[in-house]
């Protein structure tokens, strides 16, 4: 019997070169081919005569190759004719560019064929269909779990009632390829390995869950999802795996919310808030905080006295203001003599915030560390006190020293993932802020965490997220939310710009730069093509910058960024556009979130609809960060009036959440949160978006946790927890 564990390179039937192909697709194991599902189904279940047939009609049909021809066109290109016959007639087969037919579809041969019936000439024919030879079958047959007779033992034996066909007659899966991979390639394994070698998939659930919630067993569902009978199949087999993914998603959830209340941060690692100093602080602050953030504040302050380590999540809309809430509660550390770390996904982002927090911390004694792949950077805001109005602040100290002699002198480090460096010790931390927490992993945050004793963990994101999938994805976690925008700012003018448009909304850009002197800047943002920052975006962008450049904006300063232009070029690029080098910048939509240029009050963006709500919303978060009315413009060549019409939804709603929710109503989760981050909360098959479900697997995990806290009467599921390595995780 064959283990889910099993290397697919140990199986005949795939070999050493398979092996390395399926491994691009993530599949290195028996049972990461069993859930690699198929996401969408041919319905090839009609089985129909040839003198039936009708165009346009995907049927399969029966019969026998009466003649086969390798056929050489005009223009030299190859085609295969077959003539394929039933007891009612025959019809004729073209299949293009594939000569080894001829040794496969020997005249006599019995298959079935699957396809469209098509109009050629004045006949009907099969162009290109699937194809699969019938082979005698065996008397007897593994029951198949996914029938819907069942016999009690899933593994029995019964007799096979006909020929069994994969390829064709039935509801044919198709998979995510990969070059040398095809579906049909693919779909043979899978039903090998289900039907012949019967592997063990142990069933992790107790029975009482299944009865309550009305699941099939898990092999049940493997089946089902695979090779069904019917949509209900389908349903039923998604429904149990979703169910899973989610249970364990929650049970980890609690699981480490447990752990996190057990540990205790000592005398040592408790922040009194000193309540004067911080409204001192508060009050010397350029600008007034909003509700919100004074709300946001107080938990943080609430939190840090406590005798167990905080874990707060703080979700605040584009622009309102999060890092002057981490720094408030980084400059309570200080007055406690512990030291803090603030850490971000980029380096441009790295920059940016260690120089908005060694400003709103120059005036007091504090020495801000600057520490990223590229950069380390010493800046004691002591020294700047003197000479904050003409002289410029004092030169950072570079390469300063990891020893603990050095860094026990540094009150708050800001850096990226450099932080992580063995070598880098700190000794006193009390305070962990992690911006933008979606783009570091779980073991990078438990890497951070574990520089001190069970540090205070504050987390940062400006992502959208609706509260009921926050409350589960972060159920670990305390949640506060900050929806206003600073005092002073204006809500962010925006307007759907259909093609005939185009030319004038250039003009419009060019007037409003020329008519500020030069002092409001622009961002153009180039769609991602590919899914991701490809080369093939980057050179679409790089051409727009140059159509942009000479054709449309001649008269203006533009620049270029995008992800894969090397950490210097970036910096360069993010200084120029700061001192007003540049009045356009051009770029791809990697251009980081959090990037504030103040004097920025015009975001274009370019093919709007293939962005979700979310995405344009955290786009257009990147003007309006001053008193100045900004503007948003989404281009669209659609005519889809679907499309317009969610494109107009930007129009009027200026709420993140808000414009969360809806975007998970018309894409679904995987656009909301990126096709990688869902697979980065170990969801293959669950749909973040479905709320019954996510309710189900919540009663669930609570009914298993009130029984056994430590699941040891349920030791596959338990097993299956401790995949994700619980002990090590950080919170999220």
């Amino acid at each position: 019997m064959l283990e889910l564990d099993t290397p697919v390179a140990n199986l005949l039937m795939v070999g050493p070169v398979y092996a390395m192909r399926l491994k691009k697709l993530g599949i290195e194991t028996v049972g990461d081919l069993l859930y690699h599902l198929p996401f969408r189904f041919e319905d090839y279940s009609i089985v129909s005569k040839i003198n039936l047939l009708q165009p346009g009609e995907k049927v399969t049909v029966l019969g026998k190759i009466q003649s086969f021809e390798n056929i050489y066109t005009k223009h030299g290109k190859k085609l295969q004719k077959a003539v394929f016959a039933d007891e009612t007639g025959n019809i004729e087969i073209i299949w293009y560019n594939q000569p080894f037919l001829k040794n496969i579809l020997k005249e006599g041969a019995d298959i079935t064929v699957c396809g469209e019936v098509k109009w050629f000439g004045h006949k009907l024919i099969f162009e290109s269909p699937e194809y699969e030879i019938i082979k005698p079958a065996p008397a007897f047959v593994h029951n198949d779990p996914g029938s819907s007779s069942r016999s009690n033992d899933p593994g029995s034996f019964i007799p096979n009632p006909q020929p069994t066909l994969v390829h064709t007659g039935r509801l044919v899966p198709i998979y995510p390829e990969t070059a040398g991979l095809s579906s049909k390639w693919l779909r043979s394994r899978i039903y090998s390995i289900l039907y012949k070698f019967s592997p063990n998939i142990p069933e992790d659930l107790p029975v009482f869950l299944l009865q309550q919630h009305k699941l099939i067993s898990k092999k049940d569902a493997i089946y089902r999802v695979h090779f069904p009978k019917s949509q209900k199949d389908i349903d039923e087999g998604k429904k149990r795996l979703s169910f899973d993914e989610l249970l364990i998603l929650q049970l980890m959830a609690k699981i480490r919310q447990k752990k996190w209340q057990d540990i205790k941060v000592g005398h040592r690692l408790l922040i009194l808030p000193y309540l004067p100093k911080i409204k001192g602080f508060m009050e010397k602050l350029p600008f007034e905080l909003t509700l919100g953030q004074q709300k946001a504040v107080a938990d943080i302050l609430k939190d840090l006295e406590k005798d167990k380590p905080m874990n707060r999540l703080l979700e605040g809309d584009v622009g309102s203001g999060k890092t002057v809430v981490a720094t408030i509660g980084m400059f309570a550390a200080y007055l406690n003599s512990l030291q803090s770390v603030f850490m971000a996904p980029t380096e441009i982002l790295a920059n940016q915030h260690f120089q908005t927090i060694k400003t709103l911390l120059e005036p007091y004694d504090i020495k801000v560390a600057l520490f990223t792949g590229t950069s380390k950077k010493l800046y004691s805001s002591s020294e700047a006190i003197y000479s904050r109005v003409e002289k410029p602040a004092p030169s950072a100290t570079e390469g300063f020293s990891t020893s603990s002699n050095n860094t026990n002198s540094i009150d708050i480090y800001v850096g990226t993932h450099a932080l992580l460096h063995d070598k880098l010790q700190i000794k006193n931390l009390g305070l962990v802020v992690i911006d933008e927490q979606q783009r570091f992993g779980v073991e990078q945050r438990a890497t951070l965490r574990e520089k001190g004793n069970s540090p205070h963990v504050l987390t940062l994101t400006a992502t959208p997220i609706p509260r009921t999938i926050a409350l589960t994805l972060y159920a670990d976690l305390d949640l506060s939310v900050m929806d206003e925008l600073p005092k002073g700012r204006q809500l962010i003018k925006t307007f759907v710009v259909p093609p005939e448009k185009r030319e004038a909304a250039y003009r419009w850009i060019e007037k409003q730069i020329e008519n500020s002197n030069h002092q409001e800047q622009a961002f153009i943002i180039c769609p991602l093509i590919e899914g991701s920052e490809s080369l093939t975006t980057v050179k679409a962008a790089k051409a727009e910058y140059e159509r942009l450049k000479s054709e449309v904006f001649p008269r203006l300063r533009l620049g270029l960024l995008h992800g894969r232009q090397k950490t210097k070029e970036k910096d360069t690029v993010m200084k120029n556009l700061k001192n007003k080098k540049y009045d356009i910048l051009v770029a791809t939509p990697v251009v980081e979130v959090g990037i504030d240029i103040p004097s920025a009050t015009i975001m274009m963006i370019e093919a709007a609809e293939r962005f979700g709500l979310s995405q344009l919303h955290q786009l257009r978060g990147r003007v309006g960060r001053s008193v100045i009315q900004s503007y948003c413009l989404l281009f669209t060549d659609s005519g889809n009036p679907k499309i317009i019409e969610r494109l107009k939804l930007l129009e009027t709603n200026f709420s993140g959440p808000k414009l969360a929710e809806l975007d998970l109503k018309l894409r679904g989760a995987g656009e909301l949160f990126g096709t990688r981050q869902h697979g980065a909360l170990g969801l293959k098959i669950a749909d973040i978006s479905d709320l019954s479900l996510i309710s189900e697997t919540k009663e669930a995990v609570n009914t298993l946790l009130r029984q056994d806290p430590g699941l040891s009467r349920f030791p596959l599921l338990k097993k299956e927890v401790q995949k994700y390595k619980i002990g090590k995780i950080a919170p999220d």
